[in-house]
């Protein structure tokens, strides 16, 4: 990308973020603008965005379990979803052909059904970027959007083969193998240590899967994903993570700033974009239904739905493969951007305060649940397993919970308790005999269902400062009056969480000083 993009980017940026709204939303308005004024885009900044896509798939990889996959209401919701929303947005069109004599809505069915097939998808991008930036990739719902994401990925990729008529090569079939060289890969991260290298050997193999799966005339971003996947259960798979976690973002940029270029629109197209934007709450309301008749809590799927209610850019993709064949006019790819644009807007403001529209309307969603759903917000009730004589409560068992989990309990002993949204940590963590629970600490209906009058503390060491202030809205609402505790990155951030209402904010960064000085002041005196 050259100076001006990233200029402008920045500037769009950062105007949005005072507004409260993700980045993200100004990279989209950079891109239309620098459009507008005639600007070209620079040679690079396609190469830019495929690189950005590449390490996003890369990185869901690493966070994906294809258990997650096999699950009947992630196939079920994926392939209903797809098929009625095709339908309904085929019938709507044929509805506004009845009404109406535009040109653009002079079209077969055929076609019809296509813009319903392009609008079915859910934008990964958008969606794993409001998933990680509240950290609820490994909670229930973010796992179920990951995994309808991916289904949905595997179509899109079924499509263009289909449409192109480039079937996959022979050697495709020789893909297998790679089950083999999981060991080989795994050995690679290990020797790599946690510098330069690291970070190296995770674009080595995100971009070299990538190639792989192009070699054999499949999509290079599906490469990206199964390399991931395959090295997901390493333990070196979430610092890998953490250090491509950058990279992957400012790559992303250019994605973001390319769909702006895509075309300048004209006045039927921001009508159809703008009336398409109107359909978001049916698409919600879709995913919310299907989701609830496979026996989901009204929560998760209220979660979900709302992750997923936006457009497309594999859609985009779609249209554009589709107007290169002469199935469908310049002006719905247009529009369709347009719409996939505005989705990325809607969805982004809404789901950063999800948590909390949900605890003001959860009476009237949890009504919708159906009755033979666990509606229990701690899956390990009922049993002996639940913290109601714990006197502290630590939230997030990472290595911070971890070490503090340790020193509180060689003090305490069962009065302290650990909590985390992430099953496969819990596993480990009740296996070395830790007392933990699996517990979402945003969700009001977990903490309405503890005893929560002998909790004296509650900690928080959850990385996102976002997701401890929904913590922290959560106990207020379910009147707490114990003491809450937090740890933060930065001084602004703990300036934030005190006057959100947390009795006390470690910075760690700026007291790992003391403390490292008052055990040096131990080893002196000695």
């Amino acid at each position: 990308m050259d100076f001006l993009s990233l200029l402008v980017a920045f500037i769009f940026g950062l105007g949005v973020k005072q507004l409260g709204l993700p980045p993200l939303v100004g990279y989209l308005a950079a891109g239309f603008g620098l459009h507008a004024f005639g600007v070209e885009p620079v040679a690079s900044m396609e190469t830019i965005s495929d690189l950005g896509i590449t390490l996003l798939l890369f990185t869901i990889g690493l966070k994906l379990n294809v258990k997650d996959l096999a699950q009947r209401e992630v196939w079920g919701t994926t392939s209903i979803h797809m098929l009625a929303w095709s339908g309904f947005i085929a019938l709507l069109v044929f509805a506004v052909s009845l009404l109406s004599s535009l040109a653009l809505f002079q079209l077969d069915w055929q076609t019809a059904l296509l813009i319903g097939f392009a609008l079915s998808f859910s934008s990964t991008v958008c969606v794993v970027k409001v998933l990680e930036e509240k950290s609820e990739l490994k909670i229930r719902h973010g796992k179920l959007s990951i995994g309808i994401l991916v289904i949905q990925d595997i179509a899109a990729v079924i499509f263009l083969v289909l449409a192109t008529g480039v079937t996959p090569s022979l050697w495709a079939l020789a893909l297998v193998l790679l089950l083999f060289i999981r060991p080989l890969l795994g050995r690679l991260l290990k020797l790599s240590g946690h510098g330069e290298l690291l970070i190296l050997v995770g674009f080595f193999l995100a971009l070299g899967g990538s190639q792989l799966f192009y070699a054999v005339d499949l999509k290079g971003d599906l490469g990206a994903l199964i390399f991931g996947m395959l090295l997901a259960s390493h333990s070196k798979a979430n610092e890998l993570y953490k250090s491509l976690m950058g990279f992957k973002d400012i790559f992303l940029i250019g994605f973001f700033l390319s769909i702006g270029f895509t075309a300048l629109p004209s006045w039927e197209a921001l009508a159809i974009a703008a009336g398409l934007s109107l359909l978001l709450p049916v698409k919600f309301a879709l995913f919310f239904a299907l989701l609830v008749l496979f026996k989901l809590r009204a929560r998760t799927a209220f979660l979900a739905s709302l992750a997923l209610m936006n457009f497309s850019e594999f859609g985009l993709i779609v249209a554009t493969t589709s107007v290169a064949l002469g199935w469908l006019s310049t002006d719905w790819l247009v529009a369709i951007a347009l719409a996939v644009s505005l989705s990325f807007i809607v969805s982004s403001y809404l789901y950063k305060d999800a948590h909390n529209i949900y605890a003001r309307h959860k009476n009237r969603i949890a009504r919708l649940q159906r009755r033979s759903t666990n509606a229990s917000a701690c899956p390990d009730l009922p049993g002996p397993d639940v913290p109601n004589s714990a006197e502290v409560l630590i939230v997030g068992m990472g290595r911070v919970g971890c070490g503090t989990y340790t020193s509180l309990h060689a003090e305490h002993g069962n009065g302290v308790w650990g909590l985390d949204a992430d099953s496969e940590r819990i596993k480990k963590l009740k296996t070395r005999g830790h007392q933990v629970m699996l517990a979402d600490a945003e969700d009001i209906e977990f903490w309405e269902q503890l005893d929560l009058d002998k909790v004296r503390l509650i900690m928080l060491t959850v990385p996102s400062v976002n997701d401890m202030k929904n913590i922290i809205q959560q106990l207020q609402l379910c009147q707490f009056r114990g003491r809450i505790a937090a740890i933060a990155q930065f001084e602004d951030h703990r300036a934030q969480l005190l006057d959100f209402g947390a009795d006390a904010v470690f910075n760690y960064y700026a007291e790992v000083g003391s403390g490292f000085a008052a055990e040096g002041r131990r080893l002196l005196s000695s």
